[in-house]
């Protein structure tokens, strides 16, 4: 048995796909004249970004994939870079191939991106080299249909897949995958999901230690994989892949449907989206509303930040695609693991501790009034909710708020169309703002707790340094009491609160949420139909026995291992 990374959940039985990286040979030098050569470079970079505009408009006609094409996004937007492409062609015009200058420009930027402590840069450092290693393909005329003829029942195994490749994949053909590199936060990981794909990642020499043909069990829950399996391993995994077929079938039903407790409490279960595009399929995924838009992602991946007007059209379609349902955008959240080169954000020695999400808008406020202003103008009569990321004190809530008038004083006087208020609510995703959080919930509109911050400052950990990331646990006693006072502040105000982090989609953690208070989730659409059907299997006095229970003990197994045992399927 190979052992690596749990990524996405399932069971996959079938036999081995084996997809070696080609080589990519090359003469360095090229003809005497850099002309035709810098004509071939333009025309590789133009059939990328064709073929991978094609891809996008593919997924963005799927509800539940939308926000796969922001990854694919992204790559266009490398490919295009004025910067890059001028330095490629400053190397052509010194005497390298087409190849090799892009090869040489990628790398520089492989390199410095890789060494970053935040993921979200280190992720660029993977688009850069699946955008380099695309464009070479089609500059040396390589081209690989292995996986585009792969036999039904394939399990793919490589050492990682690049987004488009992940974009390709025929999931009646490929049933699973098992990859060298990469983790629940590589892109793999993330498409593997939405995709509803068994992954294991991370497994070390799987493309040495499996064959061509080799009959293999990916259990994607536990990070295993099981090579030649005997008769009643197999026997034991088919009826454990049948059982879980079914239940997502199962789950079908739960998609269109309120979000109903078994004694009749409504827990409305929202979508969180990154871009506008994504809002109509997050409400065909079965989500009641948008819970969350991060608007950052609209600024990554340019030269100049989106203008007002190109804003405004962006939330417009997100409210658009709501249809009527509620829609909360979130302020510019950047620093932190969010690079956004278009806005000059310097890097920090401790970006997490440092200038991010309100306290950078508020130190550049030419930059935030632009979005508020956008803001206003999309929710001219219609509905939208407007969340401040990264909320410390009750002191940047009222900042933000006088902008906000500001900002509707100028719409006003220039006679342009804008929404006379806004609910205004705060991410509590700092320990500060949850110990204040009964004072906050007096002032802001809503409270949104957004766990994947909140639970890494409670347990002073980085979940993605391997020697600490063990901590990082939602689990854990201290965070569930903070989580139980941040709710319970929210109902005494009568403030709605919504828990919007990654937590929001574990069934285990459900019935703890409801018996706490919380007002909806907002979650990844794929994760809908299991919450809604859990929220279903539960009275509020049950969560309530429950939690009570849960609250009394000392540490995140038993909390694990109780909630575990409680689970209904």
């Amino acid at each position: 048995m190979l052992q690596g990374i749990a990524v996405s959940d399932g069971i996959a039985l079938g036999r081995v796909l084996l997809l070696r990286a080609q080589a990519l040979v090359f003469d360095e030098a090229r003809s005497a004249d850099p002309g035709p050569e810098a004509e071939r470079f333009t025309k590789a970079v133009g059939a990328f970004c064709d073929n991978t505009m094609s891809r996008m408009r593919h997924l963005q006609q799927l509800p539940v994939r939308a926000e796969d094409s922001k990854i694919l996004e992204t790559h266009i937007g490398i490919a295009g870079d004025p910067e890059l492409n001028s330095r490629v062609r400053e190397l052509i015009e010194s005497g390298l191939c087409a190849e090799a200058a892009l090869s040489r420009v990628c790398d520089m930027y492989i390199a410095a991106f890789s060494d970053s402590h935040d993921e979200l840069t280190r992720l660029r450092a993977e688009d850069i080299r699946d955008v380099r290693n695309a464009i070479i393909h089609l500059l040396l005329g390589v081209e690989d249909d292995s996986i585009r003829e792969a036999p039904k029942g394939s399990i793919l195994v490589a050492e990682e897949l690049s987004p488009s490749v992940m974009a390709d994949l025929d999931t009646e053909r490929i049933v699973g995958l098992v990859l060298e590199k990469g983790g629940p936060a590589s892109h793999a990981g993330i498409m593997a999901r939405t995709m509803g794909l068994p992954a294991v990642c991370g497994v070390r020499g799987a493309a040495d230690k499996l064959s061509q043909g080799d009959f293999v069990i990916v259990d994607g829950s536990r990070g295993a994989v099981i090579s030649s399996p005997g008769e009643k391993v197999v026997a034991e995994y088919r009826r454990k892949r049948e059982v879980q077929l079914e239940e997502r079938r199962c789950m079908e039903d739960f998609r269109d449907r309120r979000t109903l407790s078994a004694d009749g409490i409504e827990y409305p279960l929202y979508c969180n989206i990154s871009m506008p595009c994504a809002a109509g399929g997050a409400i065909e995924a079965g989500g009641e509303g948008i819970g969350l838009f991060r608007t950052e992602y609209l600024f990554m991946n340019r030269s100049s930040p989106p203008g007002e007007d190109e804003q405004a059209a962006a939330y417009s379609q997100a409210i658009d695609g709501a249809g009527g349902r509620q829609v909360v955008i979130r302020t510019l959240d950047v620093g932190g693991d969010k690079s956004v080169p278009c806005l000059g954000v310097r890097q920090e020695e401790n970006p997490f501790l440092g200038l991010r999400g309100v306290r950078w808008c508020l130190q550049n406020q030419d930059i935030f009034l632009t979005q508020l202003r956008a803001l206003l103008r999309a929710a001219a009569g219609r509905s939208l909710h407007i969340l401040l990321p990264m909320i410390s004190a009750l002191s940047e809530l009222r900042a933000c708020r006088r902008l906000i008038e500001k900002a509707r004083e100028q719409l006003t006087n220039e006679g342009k169309p804008c929404a006379g208020s806004l609910p205004v609510g705060v991410m509590i995703e700092t320990p500060a703002a949850a110990v204040i959080a009964d004072q906050l919930s007096r002032e802001a509109a809503f409270m949104s707790i957004g766990t994947n911050d909140l639970v890494g400052y409670i347990m002073a950990c980085d979940r993605g340094n391997p020697a600490v990331g063990s901590l990082y646990d939602p689990f854990h006693p201290a965070v569930l009491r903070v989580l139980k006072h941040i709710i319970r502040c929210g109902s005494a105000s009568g403030a709605p609160v919504c828990v919007c982090g990654e937590t929001a989609a574990d069934p285990r953690l459900t019935p703890l949420y409801m018996s706490y208070g919380v007002t909806s989730l907002s979650l990844p659409a794929g994760a809908i139909p299991r919450v809604r059907k859990t929220v279903s299997l539960w009275t509020k006095a049950e969560a309530d026995s429950l939690s009570e229970a849960v609250g009394r003990l000392d540490t995140a197994k038993e909390v694990r291992e109780a909630l575990d045992g409680a689970a209904r399927v």
